[in-house]
């Protein structure tokens, strides 16, 4: 019995030092999941954005949408996984779609076909240039690879992402500027 008693005690303090040991890229691959599973957390963050928006309710519909197929078909690779002590870079290779050209499409199609886009007085409709625009984005197809360094940095023993970049936002989004 008591060695039955002692095998179950290192069994389990191995599994739970074990579980506890994680490496750095878990931390980025579970902040990419909260993406793919519509997290609670990134759909408050992207209701909060929506609502930011200039956007009627058609519109802000279309646009999570959008984001939420973005979202669920973000697909990555960690590259590698380099460490100094507590920190770590985690290079991953994501691809999203590429909404950054289908908006700069769309704005030049409407500098082209500015009739197009006015309204019964003869003026500038921003609402049929938003609708235009929002359906393309949700009928795109086309993808685009970026590459993100992560920066993660062990706290209490466990992985942590550190504040994610604007840039890196942006790349996850797809609407990363990228001709500059």
């Amino acid at each position: 019995m008591k060695k039955v008693i002692i095998f179950l005690l290192v069994l389990s303090l191995s599994v739970g030092c074990a579980c506890s040991i994680t490496k750095a890229s878990d931390a980025v691959k579970e902040y990419i999941s909260k993406y793919n599973n519509e997290d609670e957390e990134i759909l408050v963050e992207l209701e909060n954005v929506i609502n930011n928006e200039d956007l009627n309710d058609t519109q802000k519909e279309k646009y999570k949408e959008v984001m939420l197929k973005q979202y669920k078909d973000l697909n990555y690779k960690i590259v590698s996984e380099t460490y100094n002590k507590d920190e770590a870079i985690v290079s991953t290779k994501i691809t999203v779609y590429d909404l950054y050209s289908i908006q700069q499409e769309a704005e030049e199609y409407k500098n082209s076909h500015k009739e197009e886009f006015i309204d019964e007085d003869g003026n500038y409709d921003k609402d049929k240039f938003l609708e235009y625009k929002l359906d393309r984005m949700k009928k795109n197809t086309k993808t685009i690879d970026y590459t993100i360094d992560f920066k993660v940095k062990k706290k209490d023993g466990t992985w942590k992402l550190e504040n994610v970049s604007t840039e890196d936002l942006e790349k996850i989004h797809g609407i990363y500027n990228y001709n500059n």
